[in-house]
């Protein structure tokens, strides 16, 4: 999984650095962190809602919005995966 993840993140990298005109990462880090945060926000009440209301494709569908929002804010604030992980196995002692 963290496979997965770490590929991501590399790719959210890679387009905060290189800032490609058809790129909604891009288009993201342009509007600002404050918007980056308040999507991460809205795409997790969106999978609340779908996990309450909308079936398990729609909220597996709505659960990766979030994790790709929540990335692109880490990588905004410079928060690497390793860290990530590193504080959920300190949570797991």
């Amino acid at each position: 999984m963290s496979e997965v993840l770490d590929k991501l993140y590399e790719i959210i990298l890679q387009r905060l650095e290189k800032m490609p005109e058809n790129s909604y990462t891009a288009e993201l880090v342009k509007k600002g962190k404050g918007y980056i945060a308040r999507k991460v926000g809205e795409e997790a009440v969106e999978t609340i809602v779908a996990s309450l209301y909308e079936g398990r494709d729609r909220f597996i569908s709505e659960a990766a919005d979030l994790m790709y929002h929540l990335w692109v804010l880490m990588a905004v604030e410079g928060v690497k995966p390793e860290e990530l992980y590193a504080e959920l196995k300190r949570r797991m002692k």
